[in-house]
């Protein structure tokens, strides 16, 4: 296959930079590695691309379940990017067994990083525009760290902690779904029968409170890059996600 310039790169030569939202999990940071074999890996300038995320484990900062910290060492570490335009969301400084003195703390690391989203927006807006919002998708129909019935997936603030995630670490932050779909683009990256069902249930006509990712809509384009085992009980041809809004 011949090099061809990515989306990143098509965006720096027509806006100057590029705005990236990544996605922890398994598939997230197997898409890191790959990225550092693509053909087209120098086609980017990537000292002019802002990274940011889209959630973490509510951790310190040195845990290897640091999405953060797996993201760096799959790709961030080999790559001339900015330090200045890397953005990763805060830690837990001091580990407490889960008390509410975390939660306090994660609560205090979500405000601090809506300041820096709204630090880095236009004047007036409180998120930068995005242009890609990677994220994963779980069993459960989950995307970032707002699971089903949980009450981050109704919020409507830009970051929130999320407590007693069904999904171990307990402790999050994450991106909330208005600020998710303030993105030009939404990819949603999937692999995996055991994933088919949540698929299946995001394409089913069901609303974002039971399937979070049906919120995960971008305002020019939603992608889903999804192999065939995950989507192997989708039905005939002609499902489609809801609009944003």
């Amino acid at each position: 296959m011949g090099k061809s310039l990515p989306a990143a790169g098509l965006l720096i030569v027509c806006r100057g930079e590029a705005s990236v939202v990544l996605t922890g999990g398994g598939i997230g940071i197997a898409l890191l590695r790959a990225v550092r074999s693509s053909p087209a890996f120098d086609a980017v300038d990537w000292s002019r691309v802002d990274v940011w995320w889209g959630d973490e484990r509510f951790v310190a900062a040195d845990s290897p379940d640091r999405n953060d910290r797996q993201a760096r060492e799959a790709l961030l570490e080999h790559i001339p990017v900015d330090p200045n335009r890397v953005f990763p969301m805060g830690h837990l400084a001091t580990a407490t067994a889960g008390s509410e003195a975390d939660l306090a703390a994660a609560d205090a690391a979500a405000a601090q990083y809506a300041k820096l989203l709204a630090s880095r927006a236009a004047p007036g807006a409180s998120v930068p525009v995005f242009d890609v919002v990677l994220l994963g998708l779980g069993p459960d129909g989950h995307v970032a760290s707002l699971f089903p019935h949980l009450p981050g997936v109704t919020s409507t603030e830009t970051v929130v902690a999320v407590a007693n995630s069904p999904k171990p670490p307990p402790l999050r932050i994450s991106l909330t779904l208005p600020t998710i779909q303030s993105a030009r683009e939404v990819w949603v990256i999937v692999a995996g029968e055991e994933k088919a069902e949540a698929v299946a249930a995001a394409f089913s006509g069901a609303g974002p409170i039971a399937v979070p990712a049906t919120g995960a809509v971008g305002r020019e384009r939603t992608l889903w890059l999804a192999d065939r085992a995950a989507t192997s009980r989708l039905p005939a041809a002609g499902s489609r996600l809801p609009a944003a809004g």
